[in-house]
Protein backbone atom coordinates (compact mmCIF):
# COMPACT_ATOMS: atom_id res chain seq x y z
CA UNK A 1 0.00 0.00 0.00
CA UNK A 2 1.43 3.25 -1.24
CA UNK A 3 0.98 6.41 0.68
CA UNK A 4 1.94 9.19 -0.94
CA UNK A 5 2.81 12.48 0.49
CA UNK A 6 0.71 14.87 -0.19
CA UNK A 7 3.11 17.33 -2.24
CA UNK A 8 3.01 14.16 -4.83
CA UNK A 9 -0.87 14.41 -5.51
CA UNK A 10 -2.21 15.94 -8.79
CA UNK A 11 -5.51 16.55 -7.55
CA UNK A 12 -7.57 13.64 -9.31
CA UNK A 13 -9.57 11.60 -8.06
CA UNK A 14 -7.38 8.62 -6.57
CA UNK A 15 -7.93 5.16 -7.40
CA UNK A 16 -8.79 4.25 -4.04
CA UNK A 17 -9.33 5.35 -0.83
CA UNK A 18 -8.01 3.98 2.71
CA UNK A 19 -10.21 3.76 5.78
CA UNK A 20 -8.34 4.46 8.79
CA UNK A 21 -10.95 3.70 10.82
CA UNK A 22 -9.82 2.66 14.90
CA UNK A 23 -6.98 1.00 12.91
CA UNK A 24 -4.33 2.68 15.56
CA UNK A 25 -6.09 2.04 18.48
CA UNK A 26 -4.72 -0.82 20.61
CA UNK A 27 -5.32 -4.20 19.22
CA UNK A 28 -7.01 -5.77 22.17
CA UNK A 29 -9.27 -2.38 22.14
CA UNK A 30 -10.51 -3.15 18.58
CA UNK A 31 -11.18 -7.03 19.50
CA UNK A 32 -13.42 -5.76 22.26
CA UNK A 33 -15.41 -3.33 19.89
CA UNK A 34 -15.55 -6.27 17.20
CA UNK A 35 -16.87 -8.67 20.33
CA UNK A 36 -19.38 -6.23 21.06
CA UNK A 37 -19.97 -5.23 17.86
CA UNK A 38 -21.04 -8.38 16.72
CA UNK A 39 -23.88 -9.53 18.82
CA UNK A 40 -25.62 -6.22 18.32
CA UNK A 41 -25.32 -6.23 14.83
CA UNK A 42 -27.22 -9.35 14.88
CA UNK A 43 -29.09 -8.35 16.87
CA UNK A 44 -30.11 -5.10 15.15
CA UNK A 45 -30.64 -7.44 11.82
CA UNK A 46 -32.81 -10.02 13.64
CA UNK A 47 -35.33 -7.55 15.20
CA UNK A 48 -35.77 -5.40 11.98
CA UNK A 49 -36.03 -8.71 10.18
CA UNK A 50 -38.78 -9.58 12.46
CA UNK A 51 -40.65 -6.32 12.28
CA UNK A 52 -40.64 -6.67 8.29
CA UNK A 53 -42.10 -10.07 8.50
CA UNK A 54 -44.84 -9.61 11.58
CA UNK A 55 -46.01 -6.89 9.32
CA UNK A 56 -46.17 -8.55 6.06
CA UNK A 57 -47.38 -11.80 7.98
CA UNK A 58 -50.15 -10.88 10.06
CA UNK A 59 -53.49 -9.50 8.88
CA UNK A 60 -54.21 -7.74 12.00
CA UNK A 61 -50.71 -5.84 11.15
CA UNK A 62 -52.18 -5.01 7.05
CA UNK A 63 -52.80 -1.16 7.75
CA UNK A 64 -51.20 1.19 7.43
CA UNK A 65 -49.19 2.21 10.42
CA UNK A 66 -47.68 -1.38 10.37
CA UNK A 67 -47.08 -0.57 6.63
CA UNK A 68 -44.57 2.43 7.51
CA UNK A 69 -42.84 0.33 10.01
CA UNK A 70 -42.31 -2.30 8.21
CA UNK A 71 -40.55 -0.32 5.28
CA UNK A 72 -38.64 1.49 8.66
CA UNK A 73 -37.23 -1.50 9.56
CA UNK A 74 -36.76 -2.83 5.76
CA UNK A 75 -34.43 0.81 4.97
CA UNK A 76 -32.68 -0.08 8.12
CA UNK A 77 -31.54 -3.30 7.11
CA UNK A 78 -29.90 -2.04 3.93
CA UNK A 79 -28.71 0.55 6.20
CA UNK A 80 -27.19 -1.89 8.39
CA UNK A 81 -25.77 -3.76 5.83
CA UNK A 82 -24.28 -0.67 4.26
CA UNK A 83 -22.23 0.47 7.52
CA UNK A 84 -21.72 -2.56 9.86
CA UNK A 85 -19.82 -5.25 8.31
CA UNK A 86 -16.92 -3.00 7.15
CA UNK A 87 -16.83 -1.85 10.00
CA UNK A 88 -16.67 -4.80 11.90
CA UNK A 89 -14.11 -6.03 9.28
CA UNK A 90 -11.92 -2.84 10.28
CA UNK A 91 -11.45 -4.06 13.81
CA UNK A 92 -9.67 -6.86 12.97
CA UNK A 93 -7.28 -5.53 10.60
CA UNK A 94 -3.94 -4.54 10.98
CA UNK A 95 -2.51 -1.15 11.56
CA UNK A 96 -3.14 1.13 8.20
CA UNK A 97 -6.40 0.50 7.72
CA UNK A 98 -7.84 -1.04 4.45
CA UNK A 99 -8.54 0.09 0.78
CA UNK A 100 -11.59 0.66 -0.87
CA UNK A 101 -11.45 1.37 -4.30
CA UNK A 102 -12.79 5.21 -5.49
CA UNK A 103 -16.00 3.69 -7.09
CA UNK A 104 -17.37 1.41 -3.88
CA UNK A 105 -16.31 4.08 -1.81
CA UNK A 106 -18.70 6.91 -3.33
CA UNK A 107 -21.50 3.89 -3.87
CA UNK A 108 -21.39 3.57 0.10
CA UNK A 109 -21.30 7.25 0.79
CA UNK A 110 -24.08 7.56 -2.09
CA UNK A 111 -26.48 4.38 -0.37
CA UNK A 112 -25.43 6.09 3.12
CA UNK A 113 -26.85 8.91 2.51
CA UNK A 114 -29.63 8.07 0.47
CA UNK A 115 -31.09 5.04 3.06
CA UNK A 116 -30.64 7.53 6.17
CA UNK A 117 -32.54 10.47 3.39
CA UNK A 118 -35.32 7.59 3.13
CA UNK A 119 -35.75 6.79 6.68
CA UNK A 120 -36.10 10.39 7.50
CA UNK A 121 -38.70 11.03 5.21
CA UNK A 122 -40.50 7.41 6.49
CA UNK A 123 -40.68 9.31 9.70
CA UNK A 124 -42.26 11.96 8.74
CA UNK A 125 -44.84 10.37 6.57
CA UNK A 126 -45.69 8.11 9.90
CA UNK A 127 -46.29 11.42 11.68
CA UNK A 128 -48.81 12.31 9.12
CA UNK A 129 -50.40 9.40 9.08
CA UNK A 130 -50.74 9.08 13.01
CA UNK A 131 -52.09 12.76 12.57
CA UNK A 132 -54.74 11.79 9.81
CA UNK A 133 -55.72 8.91 12.24
CA UNK A 134 -56.30 10.51 15.52
CA UNK A 135 -57.26 13.91 14.01
CA UNK A 136 -59.06 12.92 11.14
CA UNK A 137 -60.73 9.59 11.54
CA UNK A 138 -64.00 9.64 9.92
CA UNK A 139 -61.95 10.75 6.32
CA UNK A 140 -58.82 8.79 7.13
CA UNK A 141 -60.09 5.73 5.18
CA UNK A 142 -61.10 7.85 2.45
CA UNK A 143 -57.48 9.92 2.44
CA UNK A 144 -54.89 6.79 3.65
CA UNK A 145 -55.27 4.55 1.00
CA UNK A 146 -53.04 1.44 0.01
CA UNK A 147 -51.78 2.89 -3.04
CA UNK A 148 -51.11 6.66 -1.15
CA UNK A 149 -49.01 4.47 1.26
CA UNK A 150 -47.00 2.96 -1.83
CA UNK A 151 -47.25 6.19 -3.40
CA UNK A 152 -45.47 7.66 -0.23
CA UNK A 153 -42.96 5.52 0.16
CA UNK A 154 -41.59 5.80 -3.32
CA UNK A 155 -41.15 9.63 -2.72
CA UNK A 156 -39.12 8.91 0.63
CA UNK A 157 -37.03 6.54 -0.98
CA UNK A 158 -37.00 8.57 -4.15
CA UNK A 159 -36.05 11.56 -2.14
CA UNK A 160 -33.25 10.23 -0.85
CA UNK A 161 -32.11 8.60 -3.37
CA UNK A 162 -31.63 12.29 -5.41
CA UNK A 163 -30.01 14.03 -2.76
CA UNK A 164 -27.89 11.34 -2.29
CA UNK A 165 -27.04 10.93 -6.01
CA UNK A 166 -26.52 15.20 -5.92
CA UNK A 167 -24.02 15.09 -2.74
CA UNK A 168 -22.35 12.26 -3.96
CA UNK A 169 -21.51 13.47 -7.63
CA UNK A 170 -20.49 17.18 -6.08
CA UNK A 171 -17.97 15.56 -3.36
CA UNK A 172 -16.80 13.29 -5.92
CA UNK A 173 -16.12 15.81 -8.67
CA UNK A 174 -13.45 17.80 -6.42
CA UNK A 175 -9.90 17.70 -6.47
CA UNK A 176 -8.75 15.53 -4.16
CA UNK A 177 -5.22 16.81 -3.22
CA UNK A 178 -4.31 15.88 0.24
CA UNK A 179 -4.14 12.17 0.12
CA UNK A 180 -6.32 9.53 0.13
CA UNK A 181 -6.52 8.42 4.14
CA UNK A 182 -9.73 8.76 5.32
CA UNK A 183 -9.77 9.26 8.39
CA UNK A 184 -13.53 7.90 9.77
CA UNK A 185 -14.71 4.10 10.03
CA UNK A 186 -16.46 4.38 6.14
CA UNK A 187 -16.58 6.70 3.62
CA UNK A 188 -18.30 9.90 4.98
CA UNK A 189 -19.06 13.31 3.50
CA UNK A 190 -17.05 15.30 6.17
CA UNK A 191 -14.32 13.04 5.79
CA UNK A 192 -14.01 12.90 2.25
CA UNK A 193 -14.31 17.11 2.13
CA UNK A 194 -11.23 17.40 4.58
CA UNK A 195 -9.38 15.68 1.87
CA UNK A 196 -10.32 17.80 -0.80
CA UNK A 197 -8.94 20.74 -2.08
CA UNK A 198 -10.25 24.03 -3.79
CA UNK A 199 -13.41 26.11 -3.15
CA UNK A 200 -15.54 23.77 -1.17
CA UNK A 201 -18.18 26.53 -1.08
CA UNK A 202 -21.03 24.98 -3.48
CA UNK A 203 -20.21 21.53 -1.62
CA UNK A 204 -21.00 22.68 1.78
CA UNK A 205 -23.76 24.64 0.80
CA UNK A 206 -25.14 21.59 -0.82
CA UNK A 207 -24.72 19.58 2.44
CA UNK A 208 -26.43 22.49 4.37
CA UNK A 209 -29.32 22.12 1.95
CA UNK A 210 -29.42 18.46 2.19
CA UNK A 211 -29.65 18.62 6.27
CA UNK A 212 -32.76 21.16 5.88
CA UNK A 213 -34.35 19.32 3.62
CA UNK A 214 -33.68 15.62 5.44
CA UNK A 215 -33.43 17.05 9.28
CA UNK A 216 -35.05 20.41 9.85
CA UNK A 217 -38.51 20.00 7.43
CA UNK A 218 -39.21 16.80 8.31
CA UNK A 219 -38.74 16.77 11.95
CA UNK A 220 -40.76 20.32 12.33
CA UNK A 221 -43.21 18.28 10.58
CA UNK A 222 -43.19 15.59 12.93
CA UNK A 223 -43.17 17.97 15.91
CA UNK A 224 -46.10 19.82 14.37
CA UNK A 225 -48.17 16.76 13.73
CA UNK A 226 -47.95 15.29 16.95
CA UNK A 227 -48.65 18.36 18.74
CA UNK A 228 -51.96 18.31 17.12
CA UNK A 229 -52.33 14.38 18.26
CA UNK A 230 -51.27 14.98 21.68
CA UNK A 231 -53.88 18.14 21.76
CA UNK A 232 -56.73 15.44 19.92
CA UNK A 233 -55.65 12.61 22.73
CA UNK A 234 -55.78 14.72 25.69
CA UNK A 235 -59.12 16.61 24.99
CA UNK A 236 -62.40 15.66 25.61
CA UNK A 237 -64.27 13.38 24.97
CA UNK A 238 -61.37 10.37 24.31
CA UNK A 239 -62.20 7.19 25.57
CA UNK A 240 -59.45 5.80 28.50
CA UNK A 241 -58.41 2.75 26.20
CA UNK A 242 -57.88 4.75 22.81
CA UNK A 243 -56.22 7.12 24.87
CA UNK A 244 -53.89 5.18 26.25
CA UNK A 245 -52.97 3.27 22.88
CA UNK A 246 -52.98 6.32 21.20
CA UNK A 247 -50.14 7.77 23.78
CA UNK A 248 -48.15 4.83 23.93
CA UNK A 249 -48.10 4.55 20.11
CA UNK A 250 -46.70 8.52 19.70
CA UNK A 251 -44.06 8.11 22.63
CA UNK A 252 -42.49 4.98 20.73
CA UNK A 253 -42.74 7.67 17.46
CA UNK A 254 -41.34 10.26 18.77
CA UNK A 255 -38.45 8.56 20.54
CA UNK A 256 -37.22 7.08 17.41
CA UNK A 257 -37.68 10.37 15.81
CA UNK A 258 -35.82 12.51 18.33
CA UNK A 259 -32.52 9.31 18.55
CA UNK A 260 -32.64 9.76 14.93
CA UNK A 261 -32.69 13.02 14.05
CA UNK A 262 -30.46 13.75 17.24
CA UNK A 263 -27.86 11.50 15.61
CA UNK A 264 -27.76 13.06 12.64
CA UNK A 265 -28.03 17.06 13.33
CA UNK A 266 -25.05 16.17 15.89
CA UNK A 267 -23.06 14.94 12.88
CA UNK A 268 -23.75 17.05 9.82
CA UNK A 269 -25.66 20.02 10.90
CA UNK A 270 -22.48 21.65 12.39
CA UNK A 271 -19.66 23.39 9.94
CA UNK A 272 -17.21 21.94 7.99
CA UNK A 273 -14.59 23.85 9.57
CA UNK A 274 -13.22 23.29 13.19
CA UNK A 275 -14.92 19.69 13.57
CA UNK A 276 -13.12 17.03 14.76
CA UNK A 277 -13.04 13.30 13.05
CA UNK A 278 -12.19 11.73 15.91
CA UNK A 279 -14.95 12.52 17.73
CA UNK A 280 -17.09 11.86 14.34
CA UNK A 281 -15.73 8.35 14.39
CA UNK A 282 -17.01 7.99 18.13
CA UNK A 283 -20.17 9.05 17.51
CA UNK A 284 -20.47 7.35 14.07
CA UNK A 285 -20.40 3.95 16.66
CA UNK A 286 -24.06 5.29 17.80
CA UNK A 287 -25.58 5.54 15.06
CA UNK A 288 -24.21 2.27 13.73
CA UNK A 289 -24.59 0.35 16.42
CA UNK A 290 -26.46 1.25 19.47
CA UNK A 291 -29.86 3.59 17.51
CA UNK A 292 -30.94 1.04 15.02
CA UNK A 293 -30.98 -1.43 17.70
CA UNK A 294 -33.21 0.43 19.77
CA UNK A 295 -35.88 0.77 17.29
CA UNK A 296 -37.00 -2.61 17.12
CA UNK A 297 -36.75 -3.00 20.63
CA UNK A 298 -39.06 0.04 21.03
CA UNK A 299 -41.37 -1.00 18.33
CA UNK A 300 -41.46 -4.51 19.64
CA UNK A 301 -41.22 -3.93 22.91
CA UNK A 302 -43.81 -0.85 24.15
CA UNK A 303 -46.10 -2.07 21.39
CA UNK A 304 -48.90 -4.28 22.07
CA UNK A 305 -50.22 -5.30 18.31
CA UNK A 306 -46.54 -6.35 17.58
CA UNK A 307 -46.51 -8.76 20.81
CA UNK A 308 -49.57 -10.20 19.64
CA UNK A 309 -48.76 -10.78 16.32
CA UNK A 310 -45.15 -12.43 17.81
CA UNK A 311 -47.22 -14.35 20.24
CA UNK A 312 -49.55 -15.19 17.26
CA UNK A 313 -46.47 -16.06 14.86
CA UNK A 314 -45.05 -18.39 17.79
CA UNK A 315 -48.01 -20.48 18.03
CA UNK A 316 -48.87 -21.48 14.67
CA UNK A 317 -46.43 -24.26 15.05
CA UNK A 318 -47.63 -25.42 17.91
CA UNK A 319 -51.30 -25.77 16.23
CA UNK A 320 -49.96 -26.88 13.23
CA UNK A 321 -48.65 -29.70 15.42
CA UNK A 322 -51.68 -30.57 17.59
CA UNK A 323 -53.84 -30.33 14.66
CA UNK A 324 -51.84 -33.25 12.94
CA UNK A 325 -51.40 -35.22 15.86
CA UNK A 326 -55.37 -34.81 16.27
Amino acid sequence: MSLRPEANWTGRLPREFVILGFSGWPRGLRALLFALGLPLYAATLAGNLLIVALAAADRALRTPMYFFLGSLSAVEVAYTLVLTPRTLAGFLLPPGGHAVPAAACAAQMGLFVALGGAECLLLAAMALDRYLAICRPLRYPQLVTPALCWRLLAACCAGGAALALALTVAIFQLPFCRGHLVNHVFCDLPALLELACGDKALQERALLAACLLLLVLPLALILLSYARVLATILGAGAAAEGRRKALGTVASHLTVAVLHYGCATAMYARPLEGRSLEQDKLVSLVYIYLTPLLYPAIYTLRNRDMQGALRRALAAPRTAGLSRRG
